[in-house]
């Protein structure tokens, strides 16, 4: 199987996509072998990708109404819900990078090799099945238990990635991955606070009953 180079034209991501999904052994260790630059990266696989739940999620909220709770419909308005958007699109492009700080600079303590753009390679393709999985979200709270079906896979990839590009020993894999988990979740509480400041633009949600 030759090495197949993230491109900007859609067959190219998709094939990747796929590769990274179903096969993501394989794809690991294609991924290893590539010479790929980090803007290049951003630019043709994390950029796109990253925008599929900013995108869905908005257009979730807006186009299908808001969000039904017990009866009660509440209804985003449309500064806040794009405000939003943009503020978790730009922030996730910002937490691919500074999760791959982290993974390169604990690389030492586990006995792996250090690598900027390999660790960038695993952040970003291991983000592959949450970025996809974020097309439910344009079904509002149903949407989110594929969206933890997507964020199990992309853990699932990333313990797979993580002996193949940072060529940690098998038995360090697990406090490896245990550490990069602990370190998302700071990220991830965060974004949700650094997005808090900016979403309250717009005004409350309006309640329909």
């Amino acid at each position: 199987m030759s090495v197949v180079e993230p491109g900007s034209a859609g067959p190219s991501l998709f094939t990747r996509v796929s590769a990274v999904l179903m096969r993501p052994n394989e794809t690991w260790d294609l991924i290893d072998a590539e010479t790929t630059q980090i803007p290049d990266l951003y630019k043709t696989y994390v950029a796109p990708l990253a925008a599929i739940p900013a995108v869905c999620g908005a257009v979730g909220l807006l186009g299908l109404g808001g969000i039904q709770i017990f009866g009660v419909h509440l209804r985003p308005s449309f500064t806040r819900v794009i405000t939003e958007m943009v503020v978790n699109y730009v922030l996730t492009l910002v937490g691919v990078y500074v999760l791959a700080l982290v993974i390169d600079e604990l690389a030492p303590r586990f006995g792996a090799a250090r690598g900027r753009t390999q660790a960038f390679k695993l952040a970003a393709y291991s983000g592959t099945a949450w970025w996809v999985a974020g097309i439910f979200r344009l079904l509002p709270g149903v949407g989110g238990i594929f969206m933890l079906l997507g964020g199990l896979y992309t853990l699932y990839l990333m313990y797979l990635g993580l002996p193949k590009l940072m060529k940690v020993e098998g038995d360090r894999t697990m406090p490896y991955l245990v550490v990069s988990l602990v370190v998302t979740a700071l990220l991830t509480l965060l974004i949700g606070a650094l997005s808090s400041c900016f979403t309250n633009i717009g005004g409350p949600l309006s309640i329909d009953t």
